[in-house]
C-alpha cells in the first residue's frame, strides 16, 4: 500500500448526521479514447473493529445488505451535468453494529493506467441536507490511482461524526477496498 496524501477533521454538525451524499464528477474521456471509470466505494466497519475488515462494501453494483448505503446514481463515462454519481448514506438507520464508514474513489483501470491528475474536472463534495461539509477536487493525491475522501465514525454517544480523510493510494478497485479503511501509517 501507499499512501500518498494527509487528513484533517470536518465538523460534521452538533447533532450528528442523518442521511449524507457523496457526490462525483468528472469530465468524460476526450473523442477516441476509452471511456474514464471512477467509483465510489464505501467500506462499513464493525463497531468492535473499526480498523479491521469491512463488514461489507457498496459500490455501483451493490448496495448494504439493509439499504442504508447505496449509490442513486452511476456513470460509467462521466457523461452528464453536474455530479454524475451519488452514494446515499443514511446514518440514522445504519445499526449500532457498526461503528466507522470509509468512503473513497477509484479509477478503472481498464483503458491503461490512470490516475487523478489524468482526470479533468475532477471532484467530490459531501453534502448533509443543504449544508456542503467538504469539497475536493483530488489535486493533494494527482499521482493516485484511488484516493480514500471522508471517514464516517460513531461516538460514544452513538452519534455519527465525519472526518475529512485525503489520502492516494495507488491500488486497483479491488485492492483499495481491503486497505481503504487502514490506518494512516
Amino acid at each position: 500500500m501507499a499512501v500518498l496524501g494527509g487528513s484533517g477533521k470536518v465538523s460534521g454538525g452538533g447533532q450528528g448526521l442523518g442521511k449524507v451524499e457523496v457526490r462525483l464528477r468528472w469530465d468524460p474521456s476526450p473523442y477516441g479514447e476509452p471511456p474514464r471509470h471512477l467509483d465510489i466505494i464505501a467500506a462499513t466497519y464493525p463497531a468492535d473493529d473499526p480498523h479491521g475488515r469491512p463488514a461489507y462494501v457498496v459500490h455501483y453494483d451493490s448496495r448494504s445488505p439493509d439499504g442504508t448505503i447505496n449509490m442513486s446514481r452511476h456513470s460509467e463515462t462521466g457523461m452528464g451535468f453536474g455530479f454524475v454519481e451519488v452514494m446515499v448514506l443514511e446514518f440514522e438507520r445504519l445499526s449500532s453494529a457498526f461503528g466507522r464508514v470509509v468512503v473513497g474513489v477509484a479509477i478503472h483501470q481498464d483503458g491503461g493506467p490512470r490516475t487523478f491528475g489524468d482526470i479533468s474536472n475532477g471532484g467530490v463534495v459531501v453534502v448533509h441536507g443543504y449544508q456542503q461539509l467538504l469539497a475536493h477536487d483530488f489535486s493533494r493525491v494527482a499521482d493516485a490511482t484511488a484516493a480514500t475522501v471522508v471517514e464516517f465514525t460513531r461516538d460514544s454517544a452513538g452519534s455519527w461524526e465525519m472526518h475529512e480523510m485525503i489520502r492516494g493510494f495507488d491500488s486497483d478497485p479491488v485492492l483499495f477496498t481491503a486497505e481503504m479503511g487502514n490506518p494512516q501509517p
